[in-house]
């Protein structure tokens, strides 16, 4: 491979990763062209939208506490639908996530699932590798000419005829994608990862009977989906296909987003498909936006689940906004992984996945996220009893939920404790998953979990938390500090080395995952995201 030549222009798209033929051919002219379009014309209004997270983290900082807004009042009022949704997009039952390697793709396109999410963002470490071998991969996926063949086995792989729809999530509003530049400037990784993916394939999808379908990751407010709704109109004006062809559900993943629900349809209403409860990034967002608040302390993660009051209050209200305007509401993410060696540990596990799903299907979600194909079956079936041969239950209006600012931010877990191994537990985790990023791996397999930059994320923003704040305790009343943290942090780097061993140890990047993990806890001004001190490091 070779460095594409850098242009001395201040009017250009350049390219700073290496090239080859098949990145040729995704990177091309007329592509790279139009990601500058969209870069050029909406860059400027996401810098201000990021700007405005700060201004209003400032202002919780200073006591101000979230709720619903005046000034759309009449938004959450009025009476108004979601446009139609496409007939394959009526029965989400179970969906799928992934990153963008090729053997994910056809192995979860043939799982059984009804929707794949293939994933440019949390389950995907961006090297320059990874973003473009991804839509390589798409495209081929999308033509059904994609196979793969394991190295060391020889096993291959080939899709199917039965296939599960896809869905592609780009990354976040706040990545930069640094091997592409427009007019000298860092192009936004949303804006790639959209616009490589919608001008290489919009067409062919609608052709084929679908269409280009899409996730958006850690959306704060209904602004920042006003501005992906302005860029979906000139997408589809700019390549001449048809208005309201994209249709993309929203990702509720942050706390100040579960405050702008309606709003956030709205924006969107035009290109919506629903909205996902992503439960993980969830707690991650309660962390970071009140972890200066002394009586907002969350305990250990585990015992954070789906049914202490305040995730309960922002399902609820999910479900009932979701099918008051005609869209999709669709469950969290079911994170374990089948051991094929301990079966009394996947049958311990498989009974709380059934139970998880049938809450899920109970409470009137319309379908719900798992990372492994062998889920499906036991994410299917509440569902499939729940639904009776229906695609969906948007007819469940919830009408018994109210909406209640101050239960979304009342964090209380009676018994809730901050334990030693809770601290261990988010040291090892984080440490071992930010060593698989740096590999390029973004999805991680740790302790019969899938771990991706969700979980690592609540992994060292609890830790952040509890360092920083003086009420912080563990059950045994000793006190949280940084003398505590790197004496934990050395043992469990001793526990990682024997977990993987001395070899594995040596040859892979733990010092600096470590290093990494080091920085994120200890620095006094919070690090908005791992992955942006992480990135620095990513090839």
């Amino acid at each position: 491979m070779t460095s594409a030549p850098t242009p001395d222009t201040s009017q250009s798209v350049t390219i700073r990763g290496e090239m080859s033929p098949p990145f040729s051919e995704i990177l091309t002219p007329q592509a790279l062209e139009f990601v500058g379009r969209l870069h050029r014309e909406f860059n400027g209004r996401r810098k201000e939208l990021l700007e405005r997270r700060v201004q209003r983290q400032r202002a919780i900082d200073s006591g101000q506490m979230p709720n619903f807004l005046a000034e759309t009042a009449e938004v959450r009022k009025g009476n108004w639908l979601v446009e139609p949704i496409p007939q394959d997009l009526q029965n989400r039952r179970v969906e799928i996530t992934g990153p963008v390697d090729r053997k994910m793709i056809i192995n979860a396109l043939n799982s059984g699932a009804n929707m794949f999410m293939a994933d440019f963002e949390d389950s995907n470490a961006p090297t320059w590798h990874n973003t473009i071998d991804g839509q390589i991969n798409l495209r081929d996926a999308i033509r059904r000419r994609i196979d793969f063949t394991q190295s060391d086995t020889g096993k291959s792989y080939k899709l199917g005829q039965e296939l599960a729809t896809l869905h592609v999530r780009p990354r976040g509003w706040h990545l930069d994608e640094k091997h592409v530049l427009v007019d000298g400037e860092a192009v936004s990784a949303s804006l790639l990862d959209f616009g490589l993916y919608f001008f290489h394939n919009a067409q062919e999808l609608i052709e084929r009977g679908s269409g280009p379908y899409f996730y958006l990751p850690k959306l704060e407010n209904h602004l920042e989906a006003r501005l992906w709704n302005e860029v979906f109109v000139r997408a589809q004006e700019d390549l001449g296909i048809a208005r309201c062809s994209i249709k993309a559900t929203v990702l509720i993943e942050t706390v100040l987003a579960a405050f702008e629900m309606d709003e956030i349809l709205y924006e969107l209403r035009d290109h919506m498909a629903g909205l996902n409860a992503g439960r993980w990034d969830y707690i991650f967002s309660i962390i970071k936006t009140f972890r200066n608040r002394a009586d907002m302390l969350l305990p250990d993660r585990d015992q954070i689940v789906m049914t202490v009051p305040f995730m309960r209050a922002y399902t609820d209200l999910l479900v009932q906004t979701c099918h008051r305007r005609g869209a999709h509401a669709i469950g969290g993410m079911a994170a374990f992984i089948p051991s094929r060696r301990d079966a009394a540990v996947n049958e311990r596990a498989l009974a709380k996945v059934r139970q998880d799903k049938e809450r899920e299907s109970n409470d009137g979600f319309d379908g719900t996220w798992i990372a492994h194909p062998d889920l499906v079956p036991v994410a299917s079936e509440p569902f499939a009893a729940k639904l009776a041969g229906r695609p969906h239950q948007k007819d469940n209006m919830r009408d018994d939920v109210r909406a209640d600012a101050s239960q979304l931010v009342r964090f209380e877990i009676p018994g809730a404790k901050i334990t030693e191994q809770g601290m261990r537990t988010n040291i090892n985790v984080g440490i071992q998953y930010i060593e698989s990023w740096l590999q390029g791996i973004g999805a991680a397999a740790i302790f019969n979990l899938m771990e991706d930059a969700a979980t690592a994320e609540i992994s060292r923003s609890q830790i952040w938390q509890w360092i920083h704040n003086d009420q912080a305790r563990l059950e045994d009343g000793r006190t949280i500090d940084l003398a505590l943290y790197r004496k934990l942090a050395d043992e469990e780097m001793a526990n990682i080395q024997e977990l993987v061993g001395s070899s594995r140890f040596r040859s892979g990047r733990f010092e600096t995952a470590r290093a990494i993990f080091d920085r994120v806890v200890a620095e006094r001004d919070f690090p908005a995201f791992l992955t942006l001190i992480a990135y620095e490091h990513l090839d």
